[in-house]
Parts: structure tokens; C-alpha cells; sequence
């Protein structure tokens, strides 16, 4: 973003990518400028613990440099998501209380914007994982040819998977599109299992269903996605 213009017609936005200068006109634009940790007056330097970048640095168990004490959401770094933060809570609590539970894994934990369309994603992009893995497939199958977006008029969006390394693990899911928030989930929990595009492809989806995108897209990986 290069510049913005605010006018009585709406917002004037310059935009410039790979293809060039870009102008747009919208009727508002929504500056998003990120999370710092409310750690001033809490008299962390007095009991030992250093905050660094505005954060309260942790380890897998939310445990400070001090052991006895334990930080969790905003204050401990992103990803700042308010399920990240009842997770976090729930792994402090465990240990403090002497139980061992199984710390976080970050890379599996979905993000989620909540507006229309829906956006949701969990894991590597496309971009990411082809830096990291010698060997990367990737599956997408567009809304417009899922029977249950069409019959609800929200045809837009679609699903995008990321398969990586010799067995074609799920190291990415993006959706884009209506019910994105709560198909994730599915993705996050195959991420989660280490499932391969040929598990998540072979489970019966039940039809219709916005979640057969999911099915599809994962078929799409290695080319044998049905209903496109």
C-alpha cells in the first residue's frame, strides 16, 4: 500500500505488486496495526523475569525464567487468538498443578478472519513449503462447483491444500469462502494426525456439504479430483 486518499466518493488506495501500480476505490479501508503485550507495571523485573520485544518469553509449558510463574496469552506472543489463549491456559494450569500435559503445536493451530467472505487457514503456504520440502503437491477446488455453496448464493471462494515430503503430508490448508471458520477444524485435526491428500481424499464426505470443497481439494493434489 503506497498511499491512501480519503474523498467524499470513498477512499482512494494505491497499491503496488509484482504486476505494478494499482488504484482502487473503496468505501473504507481498515488499518490493522498488530498486538503488543500489556507487561508495564506488572513488576516482572523485580521478580526476575526480562520481557523482550514487549512479550513475556516462555517455554512449551508457559513457564517464565521464573518457573513458579506462568504466562499466557497476549503477553506471552502471538499468535494472538483468543483460542490460542484458553489452550495456553489450559497447559499452565496442567503443570502447575503437577499433570504433563501436551504442549501446543503451534504450526497446527488455525487463524481465522471473521468477515464475508470468511477467511481461515492452518500450517505453511504454498510459498513456504516449497522453500522448505524438495517434494510439494498442491490441491484446490473452487466453491462455484460445490452444490451447497450454489443452492446458499455463495459460490465465491475455495479450497486450497498443501501436501509435502514422500508420503504427501498435509502441511497447509487455506479456504477462503462461506463456513471457512468452521471447516478448518477438520483440517487442523488432519495436520495434527500427519494425515496424507489420499487419507483426506478416501473419507466420505457427506453430500451436500461445504466441507466435499475439503475432499476435492485434496483428490486435486494428484489429479483426481472429480467435480470440478
Amino acid at each position: 500500500m503506497q498511499e491512501v486518499i480519503p474523498g467524499r466518493a470513498g477512499v482512494q488506495v494505491r497499491l503496488e505488486d509484482r504486476k505494478g501500480d494499482q488504484d482502487l476505490t473503496v468505501e473504507a479501508v481498515l488499518v490493522a496495526v498488530g498486538v503488543t503485550g500489556n507487561v508495564d507495571g506488572l513488576g516482572l523485573e523485580a521478580m526476575g523475569i526480562r520481557p523482550e520485544k514487549g512479550f513475556v518469553p516462555v517455554n512449551e509449558y508457559q513457564q517464565t525464567s521464573v518457573p513458579s510463574v506462568y504466562a499466557i496469552g497476549d503477553v506471552a506472543g502471538p499468535p494472538w487468538l483468543a483460542h490460542v489463549a484458553s489452550a495456553e491456559g489450559h497447559v499452565a494450569a496442567e503443570h502447575a498443578a503437577g499433570k504433563n500435559p501436551r504442549p501446543l503445536r503451534k504450526e497446527t493451530i488455525p487463524g481465522c478472519t471473521y468477515c464475508r467472505p470468511e477467511v481461515a487457514s492452518v500450517g505453511l503456504t504454498e510459498a513456504i513449503a516449497r522453500e522448505r520440502f524438495e517434494t510439494v503437491n498442491v490441491g484446490r477446488f473452487d466453491f462455484r462447483a460445490n452444490g451447497r455453496a450454489l443452492a446458499a448464493g455463495e459460490g465465491e471462494g475455495f479450497v486450497k491444500l498443501v501436501f509435502a515430503g514422500p508420503y504427501g503430508e498435509l502441511v497447509g490448508a487455506h479456504i477462503l469462502g462461506g463456513h471457512a471458520t468452521e471447516m478448518i477444524a477438520e483440517l487442523a485435526t488432519a495436520m495434527t494426525l500427519e494425515a496424507t491428500w489420499a487419507e483426506i481424499g478416501s473419507i466420505v464426505h457427506p453430500h451436500p456439504t461445504w466441507s466435499e470443497a475439503v475432499m476435492e481439494a485434496a483428490l486435486d493434489a494428484r489429479g483426481r479430483a472429480i467435480h470440478h
